[in-house]
């Protein structure tokens, strides 16, 4: 038994199941369409190590045995924006977002700013609501913060403009091609030698 008397979710077991699910489900995209190569499975395993490592550090711990509660549950919110919010927590929100503003492009077709920016906002939002419902069932150990919302969507928007940069800088492009799922389309070729 247990010497933990509010039964915390271990977080480690729990990562690693997310991350081998991630990576699975996003193999089962690649492979019946015969996309895989190796630089794509390694955007895969990426995103799977970074899917793992939000889910424990944003999601965990969670309690199944936690203390009854006197009274009825509320929700922990933080609606006021940048209100008693620390710089380095924003900080850290944008640097731990950043990666995701770098993975989305890979795996579009036709990547935009707001295309990637929605998604990373989606990802938080998603993140900030399973905090709620974790809390609410489980006893989580977060509060679902406006503050975390907006800094990891500016984290993804600096992802994007890192990936933007590397994906204009000659002899950066190439390589960065060799990661992406798709490949970059071409709006106009330029005519062959000797054809006009």
């Amino acid at each position: 038994m247990s010497d933990d008397p509010f039964g915390e979710v271990p977080a480690l077991p729990v990562a690693l199941v997310v991350g081998v699910v991630a990576f699975l489900v996003q193999l089962l995209v690649l492979l019946p369409s015969r996309r895989f190569t190796w630089p794509r499975g390694a955007v895969a395993a990426a995103l799977a190590v970074y899917v793992a490592g939000i889910f424990a550090n944003t999601v965990l711990p969670i309690f199944l045995d936690r203390p009854p509660q006197l009274q009825p549950w509320t929700p922990k919110l933080a609606l006021i924006p940048f209100s008693d919010y620390e710089v380095m927590d924003a900080v850290t929100n944008v640097i731990v977002f950043a990666p995701l503003g770098i993975l989305i492009p890979l795996l579009m077709r036709r990547p935009s700013w707001a295309k990637v920016v929605l998604t990373a906002a989606a990802v938080s939002l998603a993140i900030e609501l399973l905090q709620i419902v974790t809390d609410g069932l489980f006893g989580g150990g977060h509060v679902a913060d406006v503050n975390d919302f907006l800094w990891n969507t500016l984290g993804g928007a600096v992802g994007h403009a890192i990936f933007v940069v590397l994906s204009r800088t000659p002899g950066l492009s190439r390589l960065v091609e060799l990661f992406r799922w798709h490949p970059a389309t071409r709006t106009s070729a330029p005519p062959e030698p000797g054809r006009r």
